[in-house]
């Protein structure tokens, strides 16, 4: 691929954030995680008694089993309406008394039933007392306990899984696609065959782990929490549990594709049976990874599923077939090679990042939803750096396609000679390790709430 498609996509991606902004001006606002919309009685409600149930209405549906309500330190019965879980009610037959009329501090906490995001607020009701009426500020001086948060430990190593399974991810669908489409050959290399592996087991692991890591951060339990059958079980309750579940049989049933790409080689890449097997599992892998994210969030939920898998296909592609260009093709520095791989992954690359800036600009309006959070808020500013980062990489591609026109002749001419492939091997790391860095962007982004 010459330069010229290289400028065209940088403009295309400028072009992109200008329409964003300019989207995100007419956009309805998106929803994100389980934000508490309203609550029956309301905050601030001056009350002779707690009625029989509080009523806390969401912006999305939460999971009634690991979301709570609490008024001192006992916590309600709660659970979510029956073909409305949105909706939380909790029952207040236990709730204590107010002590002396002077009213009650509900804590509560939300977990989401589509990604196991938590969020967590406080509703202050006024009692009142037959001797006096006491006012909101009397319940503002009561003492408040510390408002209840997960493990911040816990949170980083949740961060941290997630980061690791998405790279692999990346590495093991888009590495398979890059032996099927464009090395077939590659199948035999022992580098590729290893970073294949290494992506199996590093996404297996992560899904397993992410379980109970999920458990402990919905729970607000220490790290200490991974080691209890407890935790598990109760993620496993959920829609989360239940993605995750169909997530970690699909990296076992990716084991099977693997073994058969392992024992057969070349014949295995070139067989339409392996072909289709591995598409199969592929996209049953792409798409439980959406499932867990915020795509779920968004006013166009359909359009949001297609828009991410379009995204998370164009990021395997790119950052799959970067890594076995540089960890494969190019240290064999075989002529045949170089002249058939490297031009072909050039015009795959470019499909690649047109497929995801086209899909980052759907997810983009319809998350973040207008001007002011893409500027005030953590998950804009998260969404700005990803973008710039995205430009680096567009610049490094363009040294990289500017070798693959001028130089790429003369390196297989000269069959392959490091002085000559060396220029070419040090821009494709260095926009390996960029990708990388858009990759760490896109994980905090999972955990950030679009929001704030």
């Amino acid at each position: 691929m010459t330069a010229a498609p290289v400028r065209f996509l940088i403009r295309l991606l400028v072009a992109t954030f200008a329409l964003s902004v300019s989207f995100a001006l007419v956009a309805p606002g998106a929803s994100a995680h389980a934000e508490l919309l309203r609550s029956t009685p309301a905050d601030g409600a001056r009350l002779t008694a707690l009625p029989e149930q509080i009523t806390l209405v969401f912006s999305e549906a939460v999971d009634g089993a690991s979301s709570s309500v609490v008024i001192g330190s006992r916590r309600l019965v709660a659970r979510v309406r029956p073909g409305d879980a949105r909706v939380l009610v909790a029952d207040t037959g236990n709730a204590p008394e107010s002590a002396n009329g002077t009213g009650w501090t509900l804590d509560w906490r939300a977990v989401s039933q589509d990604d196991g995001h938590v969020t967590t607020g406080q509703l202050h009701y006024t009692g009142t007392s037959t001797t006096a009426t006491v006012g909101r500020a009397a319940v503002a001086a009561l003492p408040v306990a510390a408002m209840p948060a997960p493990d911040p430990t816990v949170k980083h190593l949740l961060t941290g899984a997630r980061l690791i399974g998405y790279l692999a991810l990346a590495l093991f669908v888009g590495g398979l696609a890059f032996l099927a489409l464009l090395w077939p050959q590659g199948s035999g290399d022992r580098r590729t065959r290893a970073v294949l592996a290494a992506a199996w087991f590093a996404g297996l692991t992560t899904t397993v782990a992410t379980v109970g890591l999920q458990g402990a951060y919905a729970a607000m339990r220490p790290p200490g929490a991974l080691f209890s059958a407890r935790t598990y079980a109760d993620v496993l309750a959920t829609h989360l549990g239940v993605v995750l579940t169909a997530r970690a049989l699909l990296w076992l049933l990716a084991g099977v594709v693997l073994t058969a790409l392992l024992q057969g080689g070349e014949r295995a890449a070139r067989s339409p049976g392996w072909r289709i097997g591995g598409t199969a599992v592929a996209f049953g892998l792409l798409r439980t990874t959406g499932m867990a994210g915020h795509t779920a969030e968004v006013a166009q939920p359909v359009w949001g599923a297609v828009a991410d898998t379009v995204h998370l296909i164009g990021v395997s592609l790119w950052i799959g077939g970067l890594t076995l260009l540089l960890v494969g093709v190019l240290p064999r520095r075989r002529p045949e090679e170089l002249a058939f791989v490297v031009p072909r992954y050039s015009t795959l690359a470019l499909t690649a990042v047109t497929g995801i800036v086209a899909a980052g600009l759907v997810l983009a309006w319809q998350l973040v939803g207008s001007v002011d959070a893409l500027v005030h808020t953590s998950y804009g500013h998260l969404l700005l750096v990803k973008v710039a980062l995205l430009l680096v990489v567009l610049l490094l591609a363009q040294r990289s396609k500017a070798w693959v026109r001028h130089r790429l002749d003369i390196a297989v001419l000269l069959r392959g000679d490091s002085a000559a492939v060396r220029p070419f091997v040090y821009s494709v790391a260095a926009e390996t390790g960029v990708v990388l860095l858009v990759l760490t962007a896109t994980s905090l982004l999972v955990t950030s709430d679009p929001g704030h």
